[in-house]
């Protein structure tokens, strides 16, 4: 076991999950999303499971989901409870999503007739299910079955590659597999004929602002002909995590918003697959971020982005931290380490 896995493992084991109720899924909620090049409404369920198998083993750097799961076994009839209670807010929309916080093809965290049961009930309406998995559950049984379940149905898996260096994969997320599983994964889908969505994470940690700018644009060109949909995922400050740890420390901060958008605007003219950024916890102090004044702004236009694929999006923002940001990326550089965030200090 290499140091970053037992420093991983020790913030979950020193993790002290709150009690929850078994039968209740974490939440679920509507969004829009795109399907078929068309903006449609989407329906998003997160079950409580007993978390991610890599996190019982060890876990990620940034991951905190492991704090919104069971910690221990959940039985088939409670998931089934959680998805049904769940679909009791479900208004027909065309995209379901499905989310675990961990892989809905392990069979330790969704049993099959779990599995079988939710694809059953969302193939009769639903034009799109999407779920996440780790590459080594997406095997050909699992991908057989779940096909016959959901046959005119289009089925979507988002794999978190997170980056195509196995270096940084490794000595700085601790991800747990290997560039070559994720691409042997992608093409069991594709053989399956099932959608792939690859995770890209955006500023893991030890990296500088440009050394994560640098890595997102090339794992966008790496993965452009195995995947559908490359959704970018910027790194926000989750409890029990080494990310926490460094943050608390002023060793690490959140990415820019405005380098999201260097990162779609560089990006876009090296793939065909639809470009995405969910900005999960935006203009948080824990979450990418900008001056504060501008991030609502930045954000919208993201969005509007992420459904429209159109670049002039980004013509008219402007704001003066975008000159503290270029500074940023050159100072970095010679500070051998990540800026401290002086918008903290308004806290």
């Amino acid at each position: 076991m290499s140091e970053l896995t037992a420093y991983c493992t020790s913030f979950n084991k020193n993790a002290h999950l709150r009690q929850q109720d078994p039968t209740q899924p974490v939440s679920s909620w509507h969004e829009k999303d795109v399907l078929h090049d068309s903006i449609v409404d989407a329906y998003v369920i997160i079950l409580r499971t007993r978390g991610c198998s890599w996190a019982f083993h060890s876990g990620c750097t940034m991951c905190g989901y492991w704090n919104d799961s069971m910690g221990t076994e959940v039985t088939e009839k409670d998931l089934i409870q959680q998805f049904d209670h769940a679909m009791e807010r479900y208004s027909n929309e065309k995209i379901v999503k499905i989310f675990t916080s961990g892989s809905f093809l392990d069979e330790h965290e969704i049993p099959r007739n779990v599995r079988k049961h939710i694809l059953q009930k969302l193939t009769v309406t639903t034009e799109k299910v999407s779920v996440e998995s780790r590459p080594e559950y997406v095997k050909t049984t699992a991908l057989s079955e779940v096909h016959d379940l959901v046959p005119s149905t289009l089925f979507e898996v988002g794999i978190g590659l997170e980056t195509s260096s196995d270096f940084i994969r490794t000595h700085a997320i601790n991800k747990g597999f290997r560039y070559s599983d994720y691409k042997k994964a992608a093409s069991l889908l594709k053989n399956h004929h099932m959608n792939v969505k690859t995770y890209v994470l955006v500023k893991p940690p030890f990296l500088i602002e440009k050394e994560a700018i640098i890595d997102t644009i090339q794992t966008v060109k790496d993965v452009a002909k195995n995947t559908n949909l490359i959704s970018l995922n910027p790194t926000n400050v989750q409890r029990n995590t080494l990310v926490e740890y460094l943050w608390k420390r002023q060793s690490y901060r959140p990415p820019w918003l405005w380098s999201i958008i260097e990162i779609l605007k560089k990006s876009q003219p090296f793939t065909s697959a639809r470009l995405q950024c969910d900005v999960t916890g935006g203009g948080n102090i824990r979450g990418p971020h900008n001056c504060m004044t501008c991030d609502q702004n930045v954000i919208r236009a993201i969005s509007e982005f992420s459904l429209t694929q159109k670049i002039n999006v980004f013509d008219d923002l402007t704001c003066d931290c975008r000159e503290k940001w270029y500074d940023q990326l050159e100072l970095e550089q010679l500070s051998f380490g990540s800026c401290v965030d002086f918008s903290r200090w308004r806290q």
